[in-house]
């Protein structure tokens, strides 16, 4: 049976680095206040030239070189998650494939479904690798979160940053990424939302948020693991949406995986929304990687509400 497995990992960050002090200037708030209720020490804001597409391009570049034996050239779909994409047209993922050089006609499409856009990306193209619409796929979550953030607003403000994160899946003859489990709330489609009668910025009711995903994405997260053919105890890695410290750790708790490393990279990189789960994840790749044949459940959820995960087994 044709299968597929993530072959590759890449990131990118912006330069600039805003610790929580910075923060202090700008609203009410203290470095204090933020690590208690949120846990984030410092987080990365883009520059100009720092766009969406640049750092999808930046963190995909970065997952090409780091796998063997694959090129642009052998890309046959682009996939890009991304919430805060300026432009309509042309979407994130063609430029991602013009300044990779990819002039053989790759598939080019763009995801959202906000904080869960790249598990749903990551879904689409295993669907199309398994379905032999594709063999190659190059998926990527890019977020400049603070382009729609209210810098006066101190709830909001002090989660968001910027970055990329980036996988490269491939065909193989294994089930080395798990069927998606994916669903959403639509009657919280309020909790979470970017609109235009808000000035386009970024707000949340953060109680509703915080009670959803502390009693009722545990449960989602075991049925992720269910439907991977595993039990807790099988996985070794969790990378689950970075939004908040203080939702991943009894998140991540609730979940029952006692062999497994928890990712906790909000806490250097703040909410990067879609890019939070392939950033994390390819920082841990890059400074101690797991090794192959671990398991790694990928969940997030966000805004819509929405939700995806599945497990992925580290080749």
């Amino acid at each position: 049976m044709r299968g597929s497995k993530v072959v590759s990992f890449g990131h990118y960050q912006p330069e600039q680095i805003v610790p929580n002090t910075e923060l202090e200037k700008l609203v009410e708030t203290s470095d204090e206040w933020i690590t208690r209720r949120v846990g984030i020490k410092e987080r990365r804001w883009a520059q100009d030239h720092e766009s969406v597409d640049f750092m999808a391009t930046e963190a995909g570049a970065m997952a090409l070189g780091n796998a063997e034996g694959i090129t642009a050239a052998d890309i046959d779909m682009v996939v890009v998650a991304t919430c805060t994409a300026v432009d309509r047209a042309p979407n994130m993922a063609a430029r991602v494939a013009l300044a990779l050089g990819m002039e053989h006609s790759p598939a080019t499409l763009d995801v959202n479904t906000a904080c869960s856009g790249f598990n749903h990306a990551l879904a689409l193209a295993q669907h199309a690798i398994i379905a032999g619409s594709a063999t190659n796929a190059l998926v990527i979550a890019s977020e400049r979160l603070t382009e729609v953030t209210d810098f006066t607003d101190r709830t909001t403000c002090v989660l968001t940053a910027d970055g990329a994160g980036a996988v490269l899946v491939t065909a193989c003859d294994e089930q080395l990424v798990s069927p998606v489990l994916w669903g959403s709330v639509p009657q919280m489609s309020d909790a979470v939302r970017i609109e235009r009668e808000n000035n386009d910025k970024f707000a949340q009711n953060g109680q509703s948020v915080f009670r959803w995903t502390t009693t009722q994405l545990p449960k989602i997260a075991q049925q992720i693991i269910g439907k991977a053919g595993l039990v807790p105890e099988d996985i070794g890695g969790i990378v689950l949406h970075q939004a908040n410290l203080r939702i991943i750790e009894p998140l991540a708790d609730k979940i029952g995986a006692p062999n497994a490393r928890v990712a906790t990279d909000v806490i250097y990189s703040g909410n990067t929304s879609a890019a939070s789960v392939p950033l994390a994840l390819s920082k841990m790749m890059a400074e101690d990687p797991l090794p192959a044949g671990t398991r790694v459940l990928l969940f997030s959820f966000g805004g819509g509400l929405t939700y995806a995960g599945q497990v992925i087994t580290i080749s």
